[in-house]
């Protein structure tokens, strides 16, 4: 137990309980006088005036018509005070869950800033609960003082977070909050106020996995996520660029950092930022056609490029015309990453059946444009013990356009990862793929505590097309033509793993920043009236001529029995198979260099049934061997096959 010393709040303690005992008697005596009032309707002067005097004359008469503004008035000053009283307790018990602002500010409560400190906080153990790999611990220094360490203070220090800011996770597991302070009466009355310490809380972040996704990262802009998609928990998650909780500590290096436009290093990109997922969502619309039995649609590739309504303009594969020209199936277009195929599929399953997928997915999906940058926070996604660590973790809703009105034009652009899908985290693409790696095709909730049980956030699809989905993703790092097959074969796949993945290549429009200052470049506007007056003078961030080329890969490991889920994305990376890619594939190796893999196998199957990772394709019953229909193909030509090895 830890004794807290109260002695400055004393004051301010006992000021609190003079208030609200004053408030309550004036409540009390404004109550009794409004019933006494009521009770006496009619008065003296009434009851002897003659019984011939007037009606109107008569209502004149006595305290009631004499006393009615006053009346009106002390029901007036009851509601103030009870709306007064009311503004006060919603903060003081119901803002520290429900609102942001509140959240924000509240480290700068100095009780709670001294209750936190004075409360002994638990060791932060990683997954393997060792002592000697503890993420945050007590130490006993030279001079005999003991302080909080944190043997991986730049490489966690995006998810525990500090004292300022945003609550990270290390005070939504210790933190104390508002309503957990002290009683005024308590602290008037100078009470020994004994606060419990605080247990050990084991992460299922792996501190080794952890430090190899920061090394990947290192002097790139970009985010890892690492999910176990059978459970959902969170081997790794990183942003980059990052900073120390040491340096945090002071107070002008925290607004410093904050004032960093460029770089950001207090946004977790895993979580917080929105990117345009190109390729990668083509996972969502692969997983949409098979929801609804479209997966064996055949769409061809086009020389000029598709064209989804009159006017509008081609859409193309990467290479400015289509890397198969002719008749595809969903496999093959996967595997080669075609966007003139997706497009199409798109088209063809339209905004609802897109919209329904997403929402299983855990995408948000809105009517108007004008609401996908909303940006608000998704704790449900979580599970977590507390509403303090949802919150806390609590990513960015991604979100795509799925409006019944929507051009098909702007389908398609989201069936390749682009135009209104470019909302998307990186924590929701590892989600994403998550889905697809989970053997009975659920999305688990991701969870960062070791122990709580798994939980089911939305069962997305079978457990037949969920195996068919991984078979597909696993041509693009296995397959002839794949698009990582390059990077894949050689590492991962040399090393005796099977995996799955889809890359991808996405342009945005990014704003300049001054090299030296590293502020954002702006220039002045000016908004005119119908005759040329100027009316309104403002600033707009200046955008550079040239987009910005991020690089994007989704990874399952192995594929037999998925234990990796993996998104990356490196800011400026160029091709999927250039920059992210290879960080995918070393953070494999380094899983299963860490145990990370598993032992387990799937259940064998029984004899006449498919085994595990060999579904059923429509149509096709037990002891059957599956019937594929002949597809025709077009195999890419040389200068093709060069391009998708660069993607």
């Amino acid at each position: 137990m830890v004794l807290l010393q109260a002695l400055p709040e004393r004051q301010p303690a006992m000021l609190s309980l003079i208030y609200t005992a004053g408030l309550a008697l004036m409540i009390l005596w404004l109550a009794v006088g409004l019933v006494r009032g009521m009770r006496r309707r009619h008065s003296a002067l009434a009851a002897v005036a003659p019984a011939d005097m007037p009606t109107e004359v008569r209502k004149r008469l006595g305290a009631i018509t004499t006393n009615r503004g006053l009346y009106a008035l002390r029901w007036l000053f009851v509601l103030l005070a009870l709306t007064v009283f009311g503004f006060h307790f919603y903060w003081a018990h119901y803002a520290p869950a429900d609102n942001e602002r509140f959240q924000e500010l509240s480290y700068k409560d100095l009780r709670n800033r001294r209750l936190a400190e004075s409360t002994l906080r638990g060791w932060i153990l990683d997954r393997t609960g060792k002592l000697d790999s503890a993420l945050a611990l007590y130490r006993r220094q030279p001079d005999g003082k003991i302080e909080r360490e944190y043997p991986l203070d730049h490489e966690m220090a995006q998810l525990f977070g500090s004292d300022r800011g945003d609550p990270g996770l290390e005070r939504a597991l210790f933190g104390v909050q508002s309503q957990a302070a002290p009683e005024a009466l308590d602290v008037a009355m100078e009470k020994d106020v004994k606060l419990p310490a605080n247990l050990d809380v084991r992460l299922t972040i792996s501190g080794e996995l952890q430090k190899a996704a920061v090394e990947q990262l290192k002097d790139r802009h970009g985010a890892v996520v690492v999910l176990n998609p059978q459970t959902g928990e969170v081997l790794a998650m990183y942003s980059n660029p990052s900073y120390t909780l040491a340096e945090v500590q002071d107070e002008e290096n925290w607004i410093k950092l904050n004032a960093n436009e460029r770089d950001r290093p207090l946004v977790n990109r895993a979580l917080g930022a929105y990117y345009v997922p190109g390729s990668t969502f083509k996972t969502v619309v692969m997983t949409a056609a098979f929801l609804n039995g479209m997966q064996d649609s055949v769409f061809s590739g086009y020389p000029g490029g598709y064209v989804a309504e009159p006017g509008a303009k081609p859409i193309t594969d990467d290479n400015g015309s289509c890397e198969v020209c002719g008749p595809m199936h969903i496999d093959q277009a996967l595997m080669i990453s075609s966007n003139q195929f997706f497009a199409q599929m798109a088209v063809k399953l339209g905004p609802e059946k897109l919209a329904a997928t997403a929402k299983l997915l855990g995408i948000g999906t809105y009517d108007d444009a004008n609401d996908l940058l909303r940006g608000r926070k998704r704790p449900d996604i979580w599970n977590a013990s507390s509403p303090a660590v949802a919150r806390a973790l609590a990513p960015r809703e991604s979100t795509i356009l799925a409006s019944p009105k929507m051009r098909r034009y702007d389908l398609a652009l989201e069936g390749f990862g682009q135009g209104y899908a470019g909302q998307q985290t990186p924590f929701q693409m590892a989600m994403i793929v998550s889905a697809i790696g989970n053997l009975q095709g659920q999305l688990m909730k991701p969870k960062i505590e070791y122990d709580l049980p798994p939980a089911v956030f939305n069962p997305v699809m079978p457990a037949q097309i969920a195996a068919e989905e991984r078979r597909i993703m696993g041509l693009v790092t296995m397959g002839p033509s794949g698009t990582a097959t390059s990077v894949f074969a050689p590492t991962v796949t040399a090393a005796g793993i099977s995996s799955g993945g889809k890359t991808g290549t996405a342009q945005k429009d990014v704003p300049e920043y001054d090299p030296k200052t590293g502020e954002m470049k702006t220039e002045k506007k000016y908004e005119r009236d119908r005759r040329g007056n100027i009316i309104r003078e403002y600033e707009v961030p200046i955008i550079s001529p040239e987009k910005r080329i991020d690089s994007w890969f989704l990874c399952i490991a192995p594929l037999e029995y998925p234990q990796l889920a993996i998104a990356v994305i490196v800011e400026g990376g160029g091709y999927g198979a250039r920059a992210a890619a290879p960080i995918a594939a070393a953070l494999v190796l380094k899983a299963r260099d860490l145990g990370l893999l598993g032992q387990a196998a799937p259940p064998a199957a029984q004899p006449g049934q498919q085994p595990p990772g060999q579904p059923q394709r429509q149509g096709q019953t037990q002891g059957q061997q599956p019937q594929r229909q002949p597809r025709p193909q077009r195999q890419p030509s040389a200068n093709a096959n060069q391009r998708i090895a660069q993607r």
